[in-house]
C-alpha cells in the first residue's frame, strides 16, 4: 500500500518528473517564497537535494518532526526524500540550488568526503566573510546555466563544489567522516536504496543480503563501519520516520498506519513504536497536535 500523506513536487508546485541524472538549478529564494508570503508548506522531493543560501534575514525549517530555527547568513542542507517546509522572515534573501540525487551520488564516488553532506537535513551557519564567497559561487552557477558555452558543465560543478565544500568544511563534518571503504560505502548506498523501494514489505535482513548478493556478515559489517548501525536498526528506522509523517500529515488512524508500514499486527505496531519513540503513536500524535 503506497501513501503519500503529503505533496511530492519536482521543484516546489511543480508536477513531479524525472530527474536528468546532471540537473542542477538555482533560483532566488524570492521566486516561490514572496508569492506563498513567505511560507512553504510541507513537501518532498524524491530525487532531489537543496542547499539554500540564506544570506540575510532568518527563519525557521521543518524537516520530518524537527524543526531548526536559523539566522543569516547560513546554509541549509535538505536531502532527497526528506519532508521539509520553511517559515523565512518577510524580507529574507538568498538563493536555492537544486541537484539531482543521481549527480550527488556521482561526486560522492569521487571524493567520499562529501558523502556527510546529506546525510541528515541540517543548518550551517556560515562566518559573515563567508556569505559573499558563498554568494559568488551561486552567482556564477546561475550565470553558466544561463548559456550553453564551451566549459558550461565544468564551470557549473565548479562553482557547486565551492559552495559544498564550504558547507562541509564550516559544518565540521569531517569529524564524523565515513571510516568504512568505498565498496562498503556503496553497498550500504544500494541497500538505501532498496530500503527506500521495500521497507513496507519488512523483509528479513537476509533477504536484503541476498539480493544485494553479499552475505549477511558482510553487510552488517558494512553497515556498522559506515553508518554506525545495523541493517536491522536501518530498517527499523525507515518505517519510523514513515509512521511520524503519516502521524503528522495525515487523517489516518494509528491501524490504518500499521497496515501502511508493512505491519500486520496494529499492536504489534504501537509497541515496536514505543518502544523505539518512547511513547505510544496515539501520545506522540497528540503531543504535537498540541
Amino acid at each position: 500500500m503506497s501513501v503519500d500523506p503529503v505533496p511530492s513536487f519536482y521543484l516546489y508546485g511543480e508536477p513531479q518528473r524525472s530527474v536528468a541524472e546532471g540537473f542542477v538549478h538555482v533560483e532566488s529564494l524570492d521566486d516561490r517564497s514572496r508569492p506563498s508570503e513567505w511560507t512553504i508548506r510541507p513537501h518532498v522531493h524524491r530525487d532531489l537535494h537543496h542547499i539554500i543560501l540564506i544570506a540575510r534575514g532568518g527563519g525557521a525549517m521543518q524537516a520530518e518532526a524537527h524543526e531548526f530555527r536559523f539566522e543569516a547568513p547560513c546554509l541549509l542542507l535538505v536531502p532527497a526524500g526528506i519532508v521539509h517546509g520553511f517559515t523565512w522572515h518577510r524580507e529574507s534573501s538568498g538563493h536555492v540550488t537544486t541537484i539531482a540525487a543521481a549527480y550527488l551520488r556521482h561526486l560522492v564516488a569521487r571524493d567520499a568526503d562529501l558523502a556527510p553532506l546529506f546525510a541528515h537535513p541540517h543548518a550551517v551557519m556560515l562566518p559573515q566573510a563567508e556569505r559573499d564567497a558563498a554568494e559568488a559561487a551561486i552567482a556564477r552557477m546561475a550565470q553558466e546555466l544561463g548559456w550553453s558555452g564551451p566549459g558550461q558543465r565544468a564551470a557549473v560543478e565548479s562553482a557547486l563544489l565551492h559552495l559544498m565544500v564550504l558547507a562541509l568544511r564550516h559544518a565540521a563534518l569531517t569529524q564524523q567522516a565515513q571510516p568504512g571503504t568505498a565498496r562498503q560505502a556503496a553497498l550500504v548506498a544500494r541497500l538505501r536504496e532498496r530500503i527506500e523501494r521495500r521497507f513496507r514489505q519488512r523483509e528479513p535482513v537476509s533477504e536484503h543480503a541476498r539480493a544485494l548478493g553479499v552475505s549477511l556478515t558482510a553487510l552488517r559489517h558494512a553497515c556498522a563501519r559506515v553508518a554506525g548501525t545495523s541493517p536491522a536498526q536501518m530498517l527499523d528506522d525507515r518505517a519510523l520516520l514513515e509512521a511520524r509523517r503519516l502521524l503528522l500529515y495525515s487523517q489516518m488512524s494509528v491501524a490504518e498506519i500499521a497496515y501502511a508500514t508493512g505491519f500486520e499486527d496494529p499492536a504489534y505496531f504501537s509497541r515496536f513504536f514505543a518502544r523505539h519513540i518512547g511513547q505510544p503513536p496515539r501520545v506522540w500524535r497528540a503531543a504535537r497536535d498540541g
